[in-house]
This record gives C-alpha cells, structure tokens and sequence, in this order.
C-alpha cells in the first residue's frame, strides 16, 4: 500500500483561510503529526458547483494560488485531488470550440451528442426516464451551434456542466494528460468524482453499468499506475457497490458509516452497526463527513425504511437539510438522497456522542478522512444558506485561519487530536479487526497485531467509552477514558 494507514484531511482551497498557501500554513504549523494527507477540493478554474464544473485540470485558478502551492503541500502531506471524469464546464476550451466549429471541432466527438445513439438525433423519452438521476429534469440540453443547427447532449448534473464520452480517443487523450500533469506536481490519490454516472446506455440507469465501468477504470487505473497514483472511486449507491469496487482490488468508499452511526447514537443499539464492522470492505475511506451530504441511498439494505426515516427524522429535528429554509421554494440542492448537515450539528452540539463517534469512525477498517469543518466541530452554518439559498452550503463555511486557529483549541477539539494521534501512531490499527459480543446498548472493537492490542468500548446510553491498549514495554494495560 503506498498511502499511509493515518487520518487525512478534506477541505477546500478556501475553505481555510483564502487560498492554498492559507492551508498550507495551517496543515504545517497545526496538523503535523494530525493528519498525514489531505484532500484538497478542487481548486481549478471552474464556472459553478464550487469546482466540480472545471474548465480544465492543467491549471489552478489564480485566486487559489498555482502549481508550486500544491507541490509544497505534497512534500510534506499525500496529496489527493478530484478526477472528474463525468462532465466538464460549458465554459471550458473543449465545449466552446463545439459551439463554435460544431462536427468539425477537434473536440466534436467528447461530448455525447444524441446523434451517437441515433442517427436522427432523437430519443425516445421514454428511454430516458430509465436514467438514474439526481434531479427530475431529463439527462439533456439542447444546445445552438454558432451555426444555427441545434444539438441535444447529455447532461447528468447542472446547466454549467456538460457529460463527456469516456470511450472517445480526444476523451482520454485529455484524462490522460490531466492525470500525467497532476503526477508531477506530486499528487498520490486520485478520486474519481461522479464515476457511476459516465456509463451511458439507452434502456438502462446508464449508472455503474456493467462490464462498462470496469473497462473504463482499469483504463484510469493504467494510467495511474505508471504515474504511481491510487485511485479512489466515488460511488454513492448502495454497500453492494462499494464491495464489488473492493473486489475489483480498487479502494472503495465508507459512505454507509455516517448514517448508521448516527442511527446508533440515536437509537442507542449497536445491532445495525456491528453487522456493518463484519461485512464492510477493508480496502476503504472511512468517512463520517465530507463536502456532500450524509448520504441515505448509501444505507438501503443495512437499515429498514423505518429506521432510515427515524434517522433522518433526528437529523431534520437537529437543523439537517436548512428546513427552515426549505419551503420558500427558493433553496437549491436538496438532494432527497442526502441530508445535508455538519455531523456535529447531527449529533446536537454533544461533544460526548460526537468523540463517541469519531473513536467509531477511527476503529472501522480503512482509511480515517476528516472534512475540515468536522475537524473543529463545526456547526450548521444557516446563515450561509439564507444569504445562498444553496442548501450544501450548510456544511460549507469558509473559517479565516485566525477563525480556524481559534477553534483548534475547543476542548472538543483537543479531546479529537488525542483520539486522532492515538489511531495514527499505535500499531494495531494495521492488524486484524474483532467485533466483540456485547449487549445491544454498547460497542466493543478490537484491532490486534504482533501484540499490541487496541480496544474500543462504548456504552451508545450516554455515550460514554474507554480506549484500552497494550504497552508492550511493561506489559500493561492502559486506556483512555473519555467522560
């Protein structure tokens, strides 16, 4: 494995502080010994969806910093950045010399126009009601050429965002230069946003279909390879996915964790959670938060309908998904398949249960990554939402790096970096897992390697636990104990 086992950090180019040098500072001066990677969001000249609508990957938007900024955070921390593999902006080079060349365009063919399907250009709709989708909008915008023909294409996600062909020669001759240029600035994990949705089918969800998307990602994975860069998938569907992600050898995504912790929290019963320990992939990125929501369809199958609704239920109680703002009929981005929410904030501002959590999230098998919000336990940011109406932005505050400093000094906070200090430097945590048998009101997990041994136990009634584990130079037993 050629990333660390130790908690890294996700957090935007201006998330902390205003640009990358204000998160270098803060990773180098403060993280240290913290966090040994972080994901950085992306910071490329984008015209929408916070980045995710990039113009390219071959340049850092000014008002982040440049390439020697990212470069300097990679020599000290593993670096992972966002591949998006499923769209591009319509402001982009690539889409606006279509517009303007139309089929004579270098770049014609990457970008699906209907005609690839049908020579007449037409689909029926019914076809595409099929489509898995985010949103109830049809997957297509019909676009004008600047010579007057008019063109459908597919669209998955925002009116700035445009689908490309990932089977198209032009398609990859430009992944592969992406992924070669962020090689040498010394990136080590590429996570493939939106990946499920580049598999295009008519008649079909046209979402992770099969054997489509495994040609596709052993293609990236090629390509990865010879740069030495992991990938990481980004799937959000159901734990079925991520496991067949796992099997295929790939590094798969935690995102089932979040909902069923809270659900553990809330309901005070482990059940649901210690089913989840057994049969969760180990090959993964552990998360309890990240720039999206909590994600529901993640946890179909590993919870009933009831219990999902009685989660949600607590969150929205809570101030998940800026209900107070939710029925003016102005607030975007309500997904119906995620509560947006910071986890501290869910877990109602108690630094009990939020420790209680994390100490959860730090003995799952897999890699431990902490949004930067939830690093300071963040809470619900409403007024940002107000003044957007954009309902994400509830876990999207923008901290000055005297702001953030500030709160790297809560208690809740320090109580935090022990656990997280704990995890990144005792040697178990690369041994093998054991769920323990315990009454349905508690939690025991137990990591073991080469005699060392790291013990979790949690009572989900008051969320109180101890951390024990084995001093091999005494041959003590010593433990943490968080109430």
């Amino acid at each position: 494995m050629n990333i660390s086992n130790k908690v890294q950090l996700i957090a935007y180019p201006d998330g902390i502080g205003s640009n990358l040098k204000d998160l270098e500072y803060i990773l180098k001066n403060y993280l240290q010994g913290i966090v040994a990677g972080v994901h950085i969001l992306p910071f490329y000249p984008s015209n929408g969806d916070r980045g995710f609508s990039p113009l390219t990957h071959l340049e850092v938007d000014p008002k982040f910093g440049d390439w020697d900024d990212i470069a300097r955070i990679a020599k000290d921390f593993e670096v992972t950045v966002d591949l998006i593999v499923n769209h591009v902006s319509t402001k982009s080079k690539y889409f606006q010399d279509f517009l303007t060349n139309g089929k004579a365009s270098k770049y014609a063919d990457m970008f699906i126009t209907f005609d690839k399907f049908d020579p007449s250009g037409q689909i029926d709709e019914s076809l595409l009601q099929k489509v898995y989708r985010r949103k109830p909008k049809l997957p297509y915008q019909e676009i004008k050429l600047d010579n007057g023909e008019k063109v459908k294409v597919w669209q998955t996600f925002g009116e700035d965002q445009i689908d490309i062909d990932i089977n198209s020669p032009i398609t990859r001759e430009v992944l592969r230069e992406y992924i070669d240029n962020l090689a040498k600035k010394g990136v080590k994990i590429l996570r493939l946003d939106a990946v499920a949705y580049t598999t295009k089918k008519l008649g079909t969800r046209s979402f992770f279909e099969e054997p489509e998307i495994w040609e596709f990602m052993e293609w990236v994975s090629g390509v990865c390879e010879i740069n030495e860069i992991e990938l990481l998938p980004e799937v959000h569907y159901d734990y079925h996915t991520q496991q067949k992600i796992a099997n295929h050898g790939y590094w798969a995504y935690d995102f089932s964790l979040p909902i069923i912790c809270l659900h553990s929290l809330y309901a005070e019963t482990s059940k649901r959670l210690k089913h989840w320990l057994e049969i969760a992939p180990h090959k993964q990125f552990v998360t309890l938060d990240t720039h999206d929501g909590l994600g529901i369809v993640d946890v179909e199958d590993l919870l009933t309908e009831e219990e999902i609704y009685f989660t949600k239920d607590h969150i929205f109680k809570l101030g998940g998904n800026a209900t107070v703002f939710a029925n003016d009929g102005n607030t975007n981005n309500l997904d119906v398949y995620q509560v947006n929410c910071t986890y501290y904030s869910a877990l109602g501002q108690y630094d009990q249960s939020y420790l209680l959590a994390r100490a959860i999230q730090f003995f799952t098998p897999g890699i431990p990554q902490i949004y930067y919000i939830g690093l300071i336990a963040g809470e619900n940011d409403l007024k940002l939402v107000e003044k957007t109406k954009n309902g994400r932005d509830i876990n999207r505050k923008k901290y000055s790096v005297e702001e953030f400093k500030k709160n790297l000094h809560k208690p809740v906070t320090q109580k935090l970096f022990q656990l997280i200090k704990f995890r990144n430097t005792y040697p178990a945590f690369n041994g093998k897992m054991e769920v323990l048998e315990t009454p349905d009101d508690e939690i025991r997990i137990s990591w073991k390697k080469d005699g060392y041994e790291a013990r979790l136990e949690g009572e989900l009634n008051g969320c109180r636990f101890r951390i024990y584990y084995k001093d091999l130079e005494t041959d003590e037993i010593r433990y943490f104990k968080f109430y």
